[in-house]
């Protein structure tokens, strides 16, 4: 008990230096580590193996939309306090649940490195500590995505591809690796493919009338439909007559967001192979361009069969983010 209160209180000392700032400037951090949507729970293993530990499964390794098997939202990696030290406390993303002090969920920056996103969870009992977990789960996921994202746009911008063919054709940049290369390049279309171990990553970029997709209120349908068409004309498959078309069988996952600070429909799903037994997810920004009268569309998507995809759609959705209409 006192080795968890000394680390409640250490921890508390370094969320005060940090919100200070004086203190926290003085400092010397070291660089995050970990992998990309993984992150520590500092927790005892009872709790962990409880109740508690259940609600936060619930609320961290929910399962992804969109993507054709079951994957967790985040990797949950649970250690005891007592052996939180040392490298351990570099890892760029960590949960501390405590039991026995005054409810109540914070986010804390910058503690042990930098990036870093740390959150305090605490509660008088166990009853407490599930209903903290639930109630701020909405905002801390949002804080843990916010950081991942920006690292794996950091990893990703250590070798970019260099050229000035999207903006020519689109007047958009858009912010993906050297290990993609260019699939096929036509007047109002680019394909953009990197392969992978059994499988590849492809990104596609286009323009539609603001019409195609807004003529109704069944903007889903028309999304399906705007996809379907691309699919037809430029996504062939193994055999004579396939193409790639939206899942029939499930309807897409369809989020109003902003890309470059303008509108856009954000749309997730599984695409398949009309004709042929190949299938995965897709990853679709629809950014509305009202200067131009248009929507520029930015989607990604993902042949893997029978393996995880996950990360791989993160880092399309990375590169996707980045767009920059001029």
């Amino acid at each position: 008990m006192k080795k968890t209160l000394f680390l409640l209180f250490s921890l508390v000392f370094l969320v005060s230096c940090n919100e200070n700032g004086d203190k926290a400037e003085e400092r010397i951090l070291s660089d995050s580590s970990g992998n990309i949507n993984q992150i520590t729970l500092i927790i005892e293993n009872e709790l962990w193996e409880g109740k508690v530990g259940e609600a936060i499964r619930d609320n961290y390794a929910a399962v992804v939309e969109g993507l054709p098997q079951d994957e967790p939202m985040f990797s949950l990696s649970q250690i005891p306090p007592k052996t939180f030290s040392g490298f351990v406390r570099r890892n760029r993303s960590f949960i501390s649940v405590q039991k026995g002090d005054e409810a109540g969920a914070r986010i804390v920056k910058d503690l042990y490195a930098r990036p870093q996103t740390g959150v305090i969870i605490s509660g008088e009992n166990e009853e407490e500590l599930i209903h903290v977990i639930n109630e701020s789960s909405e905002k801390l996921v949002s804080a843990f995505k916010q950081t991942e994202m920006k690292e794996k746009q950091r990893r990703m911008g250590k070798s970019l591809k260099k050229d000035g063919k999207l903006e020519e054709k689109f007047g958009l940049s858009l912010n993906f690796p050297s290990a993609y290369r260019y699939a096929l390049e036509e007047e109002n279309f680019v394909w953009i493919r990197k392969e992978i171990p059994k499988g590849n990553m492809e990104i596609l970029i286009y323009e539609v009338p603001i019409n195609q997709i807004e003529a109704d209120t069944n903007t889903i349908g028309n999304i399906i439909k705007m996809r379907d068409s691309i699919g037809n004309a430029h996504i062939p498959g193994p055999t004579e007559g396939s193409h790639m078309i939206t899942e029939e069988a499930y309807a897409p996952y369809l989020f109003e967001t902003e890309i470059d600070g303008k509108f856009a429909y954000e749309t997730r799903g599984t695409w398949e192979v009309k004709g042929a037994f190949m299938a995965g997810p897709f990853l679709n920004y629809a950014i509305k361009d009202e200067a131009n009268n248009r929507f520029v569309v930015v989607e990604g998507f993902v042949f893997s069969p029978s393996r995880g995809k996950r990360d791989n759609m993160f880092e399309l959705d990375a590169i996707l983010q980045s767009a920059d209409i001029e």
